[in-house]
């Protein structure tokens, strides 16, 4: 029976990536946050649960990223769009139907460049299929992990709706600034930068100085910043990870 929780847990993400989705698509931003936040906790117990249970399997690896593919890959692609749209000023997905036509069918209108939101889910679909036959990513990542990288792009309209000031929402709502956020997303996403992961073999402060300095700075960004914190919590993600990349090769060189 125990085999079942941690598969069961990731099906839970797969819910709330789901209902994620039908926020998102009705531009209710902040209910789709509320969902990724809660898929990406699942998300995260459910390989804790797997290992404890000592219940680890191939099935639960590709239902972990199926499940992200929706929570972590299609909705920020989704929100990136509807993003676009705002930007933009044009409609998202406008239906027409001709009352004396004799076709019971409706005729879609799309904006085009809005869709280039949409790469986002793309990038995210080939960074976890590389990520399930890649052996080499069991105590770091290469490229970002599509739950940061959801974070980062769900922060946008919670930026905008709960600390709204004219120059964020100028600079976010540019559409220059989306297209070039979204291309620096599915870059990020695929990079082969190797970014620690926050898991922990023992707690000393030692071994895991890096990860802990990332924790403590995450809780006060968030304490002083909100969500405005996120896209620095990223950055410095990205920035710690790159130094100790740096500082592990010298540490190489000098042995």
């Amino acid at each position: 029976m125990k085999k079942y929780i941690p598969n069961l847990v990731t099906l839970l993400n797969l819910f709330c990536g789901s209902i994620a989705v039908l926020f998102a698509v009705n531009s209710n931003f902040t209910a789709a946050a509320v969902f990724v936040f809660l898929g990406i906790f699942f998300d995260f117990f459910d390989g804790l649960l797997a290992r404890k249970l000592n219940v680890q399997s191939d099935l639960g690896v590709q239902l972990d990223s199926l499940a992200d593919m929706v929570t972590s890959g299609l909705v920020p692609g989704v929100v990136m769009y509807k993003l676009l749209v705002m930007s933009m000023d044009a409609p998202s997905i406008s239906t027409e139907q001709d009352w004396s036509s004799s076709v019971d069918w409706y005729s879609f209108k799309i904006p085009v460049v809005p869709l280039i939101g949409l790469f986002i889910t793309l990038a995210s679909a080939y960074r976890l299929a590389k990520f399930n036959i890649d052996e080499d990513q069991q105590t770091y990542f290469k490229g970002l992990p599509t739950p940061a990288n959801a974070l980062l792009i769900l922060s946008l309209p919670l930026i905008i709706q709960f600390q709204n000031t004219q120059f964020i929402t100028t600079l976010i709502l540019n559409p220059w600034f989306l297209i070039g956020l979204t291309f620096v997303s599915c870059y990020l996403l695929n990079a082969k930068v190797k970014l620690f992961a926050l898991k922990f073999k023992d707690y000393s402060f030692k071994n895991n100085t890096i990860r802990y300095v990332l924790i403590i700075a995450t809780i006060v960004l968030l304490v002083l910043l909100q969500f405005a914190a996120i896209p620095l919590i990223i950055l410095l993600y990205i920035g710690l990870s790159v130094f100790e990349n740096i500082r592990s090769k010298s540490l190489s060189k000098s042995l």
